[in-house]
């Protein structure tokens, strides 16, 4: 409902709660500073939360107020919450980027738009609310959030995580144990418990009308827990003489079914006619009483039925009166039998509008149902089928299980289950799908329709990190599919193969091999286009089954049609990882960053961002190649905060482990890669063990510890996996040569040599020629250096570009032809030490020295003390977007842009964003 205020509000002055105050304060002062505040009050009913709410709402002078309350009977509204809230600021929505206006209007339902995606519902509502607050500073308090629709609910907590500089602050009120999806969890938040003995005492003498004894007052409290509504209706509830002390209290003290107990005794007192208004009021929304007033009439309801309510305190006094608690309503509805609910519902169907609200109209049609009505379910289908074009999948699910509940034919209910478990699926509500899928799978008669089952189910498993499983359960629907759907078939396997070569030798029921037999086995589409990833998947399969020669032509002409492409489309599981193994397994720079740019590019369009995740942390492993670690820096802490901001939960620096060991940087590198053994373990993710490997081996190489290095590089080798067994190849050798194990650098070098000539791209062909000199003991080696530093420079790889030409310079001291080797030795450490690549650039300056030049420690740029946030705005001011560019881009508002530019200029020195370039010492940002 919409707030029209509350008594307490302009009542007396608030006892108690000193550091809830001070929380609210302080928020309201960064909010007129032009900052951004949030905070989450989480307590038990009766705790007073709403009475802070008004509090911070009077408390809010020079700012704006927009208030909303979560209401039990409005949750199967998908984004009806956030309409409610948004509806005085739409007026502002054609200022909206044209993506976002699209998503938003889709929301809403007020245009045919395609089913928009809900991070760009919610960066719309950002936005918009940005807007607002650009004029007036804003604050929004939202009550009984435990009692919004999903949507809304996940629309407000994105927004909450994405506020930074915006004039806009947010507090939540929600109960105990009811956000249950977590979506607040990592919010700043404020558990709002009892009052201390003092103010609860000083609460109840305001309440009690006459003697209050000592002694009973502190009874109360004790058995209250210091709740204030428990104390102020308990005063209400007992007689004078027990307040008085002369007649016993109850024993025990009814506390905690007081509340809801003593509301419905409120109700029961009165007149029939009353309670029934009641009822209807309960049940129907809350932001159409001409539906209520209809509804009443029909059912014969006077005009003065709600005096009596209003008398008794149920209801507020005033125009428009609604419920004085939250907890009266829904006392109201659940004290009810089922015949006077079905009857009320039965008229509230009546009275809604089936072309302006239909949806609500089959809700209120199914709830008067008793037993089972085809119709009514069909119905509720159709409203199923809308929530879901407006992206409202938790309402698609609740419609769709509804629908299931009255459908008389058990297949017809089955696949209705199966419905609603694939929308649970798709609103990220995973603990919801497997008791649907165990309703539905009895009755499915259709093999696609089991095959869908056991995918939706293997899905829950993979969202539930449980990654090595899902291959089986993949290949378990594709048995259950048989013929009856390639298309179907050909998706279930891409996913068991997506999930296969990440688990790697840690998978469930299955082999990585067995995964691959199953896609060659598998028929191909010959239509399908230029984007699809199915010749990708075909690929990695033919190197994991039949070895890597077979697979060379099929991943680089896939490659080359995803790059030649005029569209391409992400996947459910994102197509990034595949392209990374892919496009690394045959050393394809250009592929992998081509590829994964436009991925990214297009999961930030779409809104997609758990994809965008995932493209990005790919593209920052293109970047550490090519040695713009800063960069890297900034697209991980992109990625980190995307993450957050859609509520994954991360691991720290789990993804920073490479660059770390780049940076030199040895107590990070052994802390994420202990963190990233434990989480592949956990979680069947064989993937992240060889990534931990490959650092640890970088890290290793840098610090000259070259037995440690060598440690580090054998299982990538014994164990072969797409990408890593291939990238591993050069740093083997280079540590064993160094190591002195000559045999162990041959067998490397051997399958090197087989593998760069086929692949036959400069990355590979230079890593062979580095490999080569290394183990070259004669003059030959010069030959084989220079060639690798002529192929390396011709591509972006400025990294290992860098890393041959210091492995030439030692080589070429080792041999007194100093003055050669310095001219390499002084290019490695210009730039390692502009890089931030400290342990590579000491080993450069140690050689130089050894040369009889001069080579000081780099001190760091002044570009280092930017966050890297505000370094990647930077980075993208420079390269020319607008500041409603980089906030589109980024998923934060303009504010947010300014507020970072002005500390990037502060920082840097400088006044103009055409001198970003120049003060941060290197190239753009694309």
């Amino acid at each position: 409902m919409a707030w029209r205020g509350a008594r307490s509000a302009t009542g007396r002055a608030m006892v108690g709660r000193p550091a809830e105050r001070e929380a609210i304060g302080r928020l309201l002062e960064a909010v007129r500073e032009g900052l951004s505040g949030v905070l989450v009050l989480v307590g038990e009913a009766g705790i007073g939360k709403t009475r802070l709410l008004d509090h911070a709402a009077a408390e809010a002078t020079g700012v704006a107020l927009t208030r909303l309350v979560g209401v039990e009977a409005e949750r199967p509204l998908g984004y009806g919450a956030l309409h409610r809230l948004l509806r005085p600021h739409l007026h502002r929505a054609d200022r909206l980027p044209a993506r976002q206006q699209d998503a938003l209007n889709g929301a809403f339902g007020l245009t045919d738009a395609s089913r928009p995606d809900r991070y760009l519902v919610g960066l719309a509502t950002l936005t918009l609310l940005s807007d607002a607050a650009s004029e007036l500073p804003m604050l929004c308090l939202i009550d009984d959030v435990h009692w919004l629709d999903p949507e809304s609910a996940a629309t407000l907590a994105f927004v909450a995580r994405r506020l930074h500089a915006d004039s806009l602050g947010l507090i939540f009120a929600a109960r105990d144990g009811l956000d249950d999806r977590g979506l607040f969890d990592a919010l700043p938040s404020l558990r709002v418990g009892g009052l201390p003995a003092t103010d609860a005492r000083e609460v109840l003498a305001r309440a009690a009308a006459g003697h209050l004894d000592p002694a009973v007052a502190d009874r109360i409290v004790t058995g209250t827990g210091g709740n204030p509504l428990a104390l102020v209706e308990l005063v209400t509830h007992l007689g004078a003489e027990q307040l008085a002390g002369v007649a016993p209290l109850p024993e025990p003290l009814p506390v905690s079914r007081l509340l809801e107990e003593h509301f419905r005794q409120s109700v029961a007192g009165l007149p029939p006619d009353t309670r029934t208004l009641l009822l209807l009021m309960a049940a129907a929304p809350t932001d159409d009483m001409a539906v209520v007033r209809h509804a009443a009439g029909a059912l014969g309801l006077p005009a003065g039925a709600a005096a009596a309510a209003v008398e008794a305190c149920v209801l507020e006094h005033g125009p428009g009166a609604g419920f004085r608690h939250p907890l009266i309503r829904s006392s109201v509805y659940a004290a009810a039998s089922g015949d006077d609910r079905r009857r009320i519902h039965a008229a509230l169907e009546a009275a809604s509008d089936p072309d302006r609200v239909p949806d609500r109209r089959a809700w209120h049609r199914a709830e008067a149902v008793l037993g089972t009505d085809d119709a009514a379910a069909a119905d509720l289908e159709a409203a199923s089928d809308r929530a879901r074009a407006r992206g409202g999948y938790s309402a698609q699910a609740l419609f769709l299980s509804k629908a299931a509940e009255l459908t008389t034919e058990p297949a017809r209910r089955a696949e209705r289950y199966l419905g609603a478990a694939q929308a649970h699926l798709a609103s990220g509500d995973h603990a919801a799908v497997n008791p649907l899928l165990d309703l539905a799978l009895p009755a499915l008669d259709r093999p696609s329709a089991r095959a869908r089952a056991l995918r939706i189910r293997a899905s829950a498993e993979l969202f539930d990190t449980r990654n090595d499983r899902v291959p089986a359960m993949m290949l378990d629907a594709v048995a259950e599919l048989g013929d009856a759907d390639p298309r179907m078939t050909r998706e279930l396997l891409y996913e068991a193969m997506h999930a296969a070569v990440i688990a790697q030798n840690t998978l469930h029921r299955t082999t990585l091999a067995d995964v691959a037999k199953a896609v060659i086995g598998a028929s191909h589409d010959q239509d399908a286009p230029d984007w699809s990833p199915d010749r990708l998947i075909e690929g990695l399969a033919l190197r994991t089954a039949y070895g890597y020669e077979n697979s060379v032509p099929v991943i680089q002409e896939a490659l080359a049609g995803l790059r030649a492409s005029a569209e391409i489309h992400d996947m459910a599981s994102p197509l990034s990882i595949i392209v990374s193994l892919a496009a690394g397994d045959v050393w394809d720079i250009d592929a992998y960053a081509g590829i994964t740019g436009r991925l990214a590019a297009e999961n930030r369009s779409q809104g997609a961002l758990y994809s965008l995740t995932l493209s990005l942390t790919v593209q920052a492993y293109t970047e550490i190649w090519n040695g713009r670690l800063a960069t890297a820096d900034a697209l991980l802490a992109e990625a980190d905060d995307y993450a957050a901001a859609i509520g994954l939960a991360t691991q720290g620096d789990l993804n920073k482990a490479l660059l770390y060991a780049w940076m030199g940087k040895e107590s990070e590198v052994r802390a994420v890669v202990a963190t990233m053994d434990a989480v592949a373990a956990a979680y069947g993710l064989g993937m992240l063990r060889q990534l931990a490997l490959h650092a640890r081996c970088i890290l290793a190489l840098g610090m000259a510890h070259y037995d440690e290095a060598l440690r580090h590089a054998l299982p990538a080798y014994e164990e072969d996996f797409p990408s890593e067994g291939n990238l591993m190849l050069p740093l083997l050798v280079e540590a064993a040569v160094r190591a002195g194990d000559r045999p162990t650098a041959a067998l490397a070098l051997q399958r090197l040599e087989r593998r760069a000539r086929l692949a036959g791209t400069p990355w590979a062909l230079g890593l062979l020629a580095r490999c080569r000199a290394l183990t070259e003991e004669g003059a030959d080696a010069e030959k084989w250096y220079r060639e690798s530093i002529d192929l390396l420079g011709s591509v972006p790889l400025a990294a290992e570009h860098a890393r041959s030409r210091l492995l030439f310079g030692e080589w070429l001291r080792r041999r007194k032809r100093r003055a050669e080797a310095r001219d390499h030795l002084r290019a490695a450490y210009e730039s390692f030490a502009a890089w931030g690549a400290a342990l590579f650039a000491e080993r450069a300056r140690i050689e130089l020295l050894a040369t009889g030049e001069k080579a000081r420690r780099r001190v760091p740029e002044t570009s280092s003390d930017l966050t890297p946030q505000e370094r990647h705005v930077a980075l993208l001011a420079a390269s020319g977007l607008t500041n409603a560019e980089i906030a589109s881009r980024l998923f934060i508002t303009t504010s947010t842009v300014e507020f970072h530019l002005n500390k990037v200029f502060r920082k840097l020195g400088i006044t103009s964003r055409r001198r970003i370039a120049a003060a941060l010492g290197g190239p753009t940002a694309g």
